[in-house]
């Protein structure tokens, strides 16, 4: 099945939303079917006369037609009339969140997701990139912000689309009933990189998301080789100044946190898997695999580059 497709959910709200589409759907494709047989029947069965006709003579011949405009209207007003109060059902029940939510802050930028948590006893915050973890069976509330332009916040199998504007918080809601990776996308055109504008939700057992939880808290690790504490020194001048790693001086906010990158699947927003290979062609030449995305050409030179990767992938 398509990981966008939206023809079937697992949250609450695709319970709701889902059923409706479907019977949307199904209405549709009725009418649609109805209609092209009526015209090609009509085609089929009628001629029109050879020869000049006046309009009165014309509207004679037609005005048993106005029935057919009745019927259909009369036919039309049940599916439209189910459709508006079921509509308004389902609005009633996805527009207020129940329960009490855990809340993460999520900020779009160009081209990627910053999804901000807090630890509610103790304040304490920290920040994942493109994957946004949630437990399974609790509603989550979203407080989405745009540092740029407008975005759109979307993933088809736990709800609709909700627009992420400069200048505004919105807010929406998401449940996920069973454990997965739900694929998210950007809803809205925002430049060059907008298809590659993806994240996850991933929806974790409840005390699998409190380890999570527990472990994104938690600082690097000092390095524990030469070549790893050389390549934190890299890092902190090179790198600091735009990404951060709590524990270490790299204080930046320009780019993704990167406390514990390597615990993430994905990197570039979902265009590359998170190894070895794809995370060095991404730090010295991030242009060729994403142009126009905020992240420079680094020009690092081989014994450099080995260092800094030696450095992240104990970033756990």
């Amino acid at each position: 099945m398509h990981p966008l497709g939206y023809l079937s959910g697992s949250g609450a709200q695709t319970a709701s939303v889902v059923p409706l589409m479907w019977f949307m759907l199904i209405v549709s494709i009725v009418v649609t079917v109805v209609i092209v047989g009526l015209v090609i029947w009509a085609i089929m069965t009628k001629r029109e006369p050879v020869g000049p006709r006046s309009l009165r003579t014309i509207a004679l011949e037609h005005r048993d037609g106005m029935k057919w405009i009745w019927t259909g209207l009369a036919i039309s007003i049940v599916p439209l009339l189910a459709t508006a109060l079921w509509t308004v059902a389902v609005l009633a029940k996805t527009g207020s969140v129940p329960g009490a939510p855990l809340t993460v802050d999520i900020v779009a930028k160009r081209w990627w997701w910053d999804a901000q948590y807090s630890d509610g006893a103790t304040g304490e915050r920290f920040g994942v990139a493109n994957e946004i973890h949630i437990p399974v069976g609790r509603p989550v509330l979203l407080h989405l912000r745009s540092a740029d332009v407008i975005h759109s916040f979307w993933v088809p199998k736990l709800a609709g689309k909700t627009d992420v504007i400069p200048g505004q918080v919105n807010a929406m809601w998401i449940q996920a009933d069973a454990p997965g990776r739900y694929r998210g996308q950007c809803g809205e055109f925002c430049g060059a990189q907008h298809a590659h504008m993806a994240f996850y939700v991933v929806a974790d057992p409840p005390l699998q998301f409190a380890q999570w939880e527990r472990q994104q808290m938690q600082p690097a690790f000092p390095p524990a080789t030469v070549q790893a504490s050389a390549g934190l020194s890299y890092f902190t001048q090179h790198c600091g100044r735009c990404h951060s790693v709590r524990g270490t001086p790299a204080r930046g906010t320009f780019g993704p946190d990167l406390t514990h990158l390597m615990s993430r699947e994905t990197i570039a927003a979902g265009m590359l898997q998170n190894n070895p290979a794809a995370l060095s062609g991404w730090v010295e030449n991030a242009q060729i695999v994403k142009p126009g995305a905020l992240m420079p050409n680094q020009h690092i030179s081989g014994p450099d580059l080995t260092l800094l990767r030696a450095y992240l992938e104990t970033l756990r």
